[in-house]
């Protein structure tokens, strides 16, 4: 079985999004800019005014690694990337690639992305995969 998160009370909202088949990011009040991972003040004015936004779901590959020597849960998706993502939102965010063969001829660069949600016990996990179908 793959290892699934373990939510706290900062990441709850994200994973109470996810459940919902939404990606929930903060968003400062004070200076109206986006970030992840999860945290009580924004990391780019220090100020404790943030809120829950819904982000859209689409995103571009910023970067990837295809591991051939997959984690206990996954030996049965290798070969399988670990990517970054950027959300159109400016955010970037660790991930999986799904939907596609894991070879660099179909992973290039600022590929357009979506999101997806795959169930890990009692949370669902945001993946992403290209926007217009496998390549």
């Amino acid at each position: 079985m793959k290892p699934a998160p373990r939510p706290t009370p900062e990441t709850q909202p994200f994973w109470d999004g996810t459940a919902a088949g939404e990606l929930r990011i903060q968003r400062c009040q004070t200076c109206a800019r986006h970030y992840f991972y999860p945290r009580p003040h924004c990391p780019h004015c220090g100020g404790d005014q943030v809120e829950w936004v819904r982000a859209s779901g689409r995103a571009t590959l910023y970067s990837y690694v295809i591991n051939h020597r997959p984690a206990p849960g996954f030996e049965d998706e290798a070969p399988y990337a670990i990517a970054v993502v950027e959300l159109e939102e400016g955010v970037r965010m660790m991930t999986n690639i799904v939907g596609v063969e894991n070879v660099p001829e179909n992973l290039p660069l600022d590929l357009e992305l979506r999101v997806v949600f795959e169930r890990r016990g009692d949370v669902c996990v945001p993946l992403f995969e290209p926007a217009g179908g496998a390549r």
